[in-house]
């Protein structure tokens, strides 16, 4: 019994000092910080593209919550769906009631009432439409808007704009042939930036609402609807033309807000390689944040690993228990692609901080320039 109870010990050993797929590839230094305390055994991946082969593997088909990586998959949706140059327009009508107007949109992701935001980013601006109807009626202080294709909150913004000397109602149209019916002649259109500068913004801030507008967006085009059914079938489809495993992909929302979505750090690779190799998704690639330098990275890698900035292109994420990283780092005159997910971080900023550091340090590990 003593010599099974040896053997079975030496066997329990010998499997807990197994290292990860293809980890002789990369530094110690790296392998040291990929098992750090701190990213409590995440799923990582680093691959080669050029030559397709996989660096370092560790946990990388466990499927986890990726908080805002997720908007790698939502932005291709939204790009591989409507267009890098689609635009939407707003436009508001006169009807045949004299207080009554139809405001009419096809669900513009970026509409502000902030004259600060609609000059810097050339957004459009949603006080001008009703500027145009006060033009023509400077005596009113009541006014009826018959909607379709506006989003409630935005509306909600319209309305405590004007709230001080203008009262607007809305009322909601089942459909926008219902909005269009009640329409007569155009007083005033506005119209959003092309698709590609949204999503750049997106990427490159993590904006929240945007991601999962426009990730709804594309599961209505795609005629599946804008609820979570419509978002999980739109990033199906997208991500299986692509060439993409979708394998156990739950997704709730089309930010990563939810801690119920799941992906694996192995289909965020993949996903990063198609975006390269595709001319069309060029824009995604080109809106990700750059080490130290740009959005959500311009204050990452600057202390903790200075040896990566300017080296890695990639996008951010977290929630309360998950830290994730995922895009590419340049090593010489190669570049590599990477997703890391650790998604058993302990709900605290100072755990969270702790997994940004070992992440930044891994990355800085193996990142050299040309």
């Amino acid at each position: 019994m003593r010599k099974i109870g040896i053997a079975i010990t030496a066997l329990g050993l010998s499997l807990s000092t197994i290292a990860p797929a293809n980890a002789n590839l990369l530094p110690k230094s790296f392998l040291k910080l990929a098992n750090s305390p701190a990213l409590a055994h995440p799923g990582i991946i680093v691959i080669n593209p050029n030559s397709n082969q996989t660096l370092f593997e560790d946990n990388a088909d466990t499927l986890r919550a990726p908080a805002s990586v997720l908007k790698l998959v939502s932005m291709t949706t939204a790009v591989k769906t409507l267009g890098v140059d689609k635009v939407f327009n707003t436009s508001i009508y006169a009807t045949n009631q004299a207080d009554t107007f139809a405001l009419i949109g096809d669900r513009d992701p970026w509409l502000t009432a902030t004259p600060y935001e609609a000059k810097k980013y050339h957004r459009a601006f949603s006080p001008s439409l009703i500027n145009a109807i006060l033009k023509e009626h400077p005596e009113m202080r009541t006014i009826n808007l018959d909607v379709n294709g506006v989003y409630s909150a935005d509306l909600e913004i319209l309305k405590r704009f004007y709230r001080h000397h203008l009262t607007i109602n809305i009322n909601q149209m089942p459909s926008i042939e219902a909005a269009k019916a009640e329409a007569t002649t155009k007083l005033a259109e506005i119209q959003s930036p092309p698709l590609k500068n949204i999503v750049q913004f997106t990427l490159l801030w993590s904006d929240n609402i945007l991601a999962d507008r426009l990730a709804r967006s594309a599961g209505l085009q795609l005629g599946l609807g804008t609820d979570v059914a419509g978002i999980q079938g739109a990033f199906d489809k997208t991500l299986t033309e692509l060439g993409v495993s979708t394998d156990g992909l739950q997704v709730f929302d089309g930010n990563g807000l939810s801690h119920e979505t799941r992906i694996s750090a192995h289909t965020v690779a993949n996903l990063l390689i198609k975006i390269k190799e595709d001319p069309a998704l060029s824009v995604i690639y080109e809106g990700l944040p750059l080490a130290g330098k740009t959005g959500t990275l311009k204050t990452r890698f600057v202390k903790d690993a200075p040896k990566a900035v300017g080296l890695v292109k990639a996008k951010t994420g977290w929630i309360d228990t998950s830290v994730s990283l995922a895009g590419y780092v340049n090593v010489g005159a190669e570049q590599y692609v990477f997703a890391v997910i650790a998604d058993h971080v302990k709900p605290y900023e100072t755990y969270r901080a702790q997994a940004r550091i070992a992440i930044d340090k891994m990355l800085a590990t193996i990142a050299k320039p040309a």
